[in-house]
């Protein structure tokens, strides 16, 4: 192994903090638009067929979660980015490119806690089964996240 690629990260911790950061650095703004509008077109859907409820609600602000953490996830194991390009965020891209499933698991969690949430608040769901739904959908974004990122290092 080269000296100079060789990982200087050993904990945990700094390993945990380094994923925040890269995921961080992803294009939330645009991440944040393409949520939303796919929000608003799932509840649209719903409004043409007669629906409406907090279930309904629920789902089409998990749909809208979902497409966010999705878009803003694969961003940053991408290298986009609405913020400034210095020498820090290099060096935090960099890493994330090498180490996209680590990053796929913090937008992963975030889905997972937000579409948790969004069951209790919104609908009568019962906790287990808003854990399941949860969880499969933290597994939706870490695959798509991880597998972008993945797919990019193996092409790049």
């Amino acid at each position: 192994m080269n000296p100079s690629s060789r990982e200087t990260v050993t904990t945990g911790a700094e390993k945990r903090q380094l994923a925040v950061a890269s995921a961080s650095l992803g294009p939330w703004r645009p991440a944040a638009v393409v949520g939303a509008l796919g929000g608003g077109v799932s509840l649209a859907l719903h409004l043409v067929q007669g629906h409406f409820g907090l279930g309904i609600l629920s789902g089409s602000l998990s749909i809208a979660a979902l497409l966010f953490f999705c878009v803003g996830g694969a961003g940053a194991v991408l290298g986009y980015s609405a913020h400034g390009h210095g020498g820090r965020d290099r060096r935090i891209r960099r890493w994330a490119r090498r180490h996209p499933w680590r990053v796929a698991a913090v937008p992963a969690a975030a889905m997972f806690v937000t579409d948790l949430v969004l069951r209790q608040v919104l609908t009568s769901e019962g906790f287990f089964g808003s854990v399941w739904t949860g969880l499969w959908h933290g597994a939706v974004v870490a695959a798509v996240v991880g597998g972008v990122g993945a797919v990019s290092a193996a092409r790049g």
